[in-house]
C-alpha cells in the first residue's frame, strides 16, 4: 500500500463524524467502551463496530482489563492524522462527566 493510499484510507475512516469525535476524545485520554456509548448516546454494538474500523485502520489500539476493552490512540507513524486533530476543539467537556463506576461496567 502507498503512503497516499494509507492516509486515503484514514481520511476515510475519520470523515465518520462518530468515528472523528472518538479519535478526538481518545485524544485527551484512553476511554472503555461503555465511556464512548455513554458520551455519544448511541449502543454499544455501533459504538463497537466504529471501535473494529478505527482498529483496523491503524488509528487506534486496544488493551483488555478483566472483560473490559480499553481504547487509545496509536498515531505514532501517522503524523498527520496528529495534525488534523490539532485543528479540531477539545473533547475534554465531553469526556469530565461521564463517570464510568456509575455504569457499574468497567469498574
Amino acid at each position: 500500500m502507498s503512503k497516499l493510499e494509507e492516509v486515503a484510507d484514514a481520511l476515510k475512516l475519520l470523515g465518520d463524524r462518530n468515528r472523528l469525535t472518538i479519535v478526538a476524545m481518545l485524544q485527551v485520554k484512553e476511554l472503555c467502551v461503555c465511556e464512548i456509548v455513554d458520551i455519544l448516546k448511541t449502543s454499544q454494538p455501533n459504538i463497537s463496530q466504529h471501535m473494529r474500523k478505527l482498529r483496523d485502520g491503524g488509528l487506534v489500539k486496544e488493551s483488555r482489563r478483566g472483560q473490559w476493552v480499553y481504547y487509545s490512540l496509536c498515531l505514532e507513524d501517522k503524523p498527520y492524522i496528529l495534525d488534523i486533530l490539532k485543528e479540531i476543539p477539545s473533547q475534554a467537556a465531553m469526556i469530565e462527566p461521564v463517570v464510568c463506576e456509575t455504569n457499574d461496567c468497567c469498574t
